[in-house]
């Protein structure tokens, strides 16, 4: 286990979530008036803030301009997410490690 192992989020938020809980929930909008004010249609913002899709880069950046909240931190919370849900999965990805030596037959 190497020093980084120890200190990765095992379980980080969804940035539709947060976006949810956090943006939206707090300013009392509805998801059509939210998708009005970011200029996305209500299912493409649903579809985020249910978690059922992955946050976009200019989707981030729509959040940031609307409401103030950074794209990169967004995106790094995206980026958190990607990386623990492959990883929850890692021993379903059969890869074996590379060698320069022929594998044989």
């Amino acid at each position: 286990m190497n020093a980084l192992t120890g200190i990765r989020m095992k379980n980080p938020a969804h940035p539709g979530g947060f976006i949810r809980h956090e943006i939206i929930a707090p300013l009392e909008l509805t998801v059509t008036a939210a998708a009005k004010a970011l200029g996305v249609t209500r299912a493409a913002l649903s579809t985020l803030l249910n978690e059922r899709a992955s946050l976009s880069p200019e989707m981030a950046l729509r959040v940031e301009k609307a409401f103030g909240v950074s794209m990169d931190t967004l995106m790094r919370m995206q980026n958190s997410y990607d990386i623990a849900r492959t990883r929850q999965r890692e021993g379903d990805i059969l890869v074996r490690r590379f060698t320069d030596k022929p594998v044989p037959a």
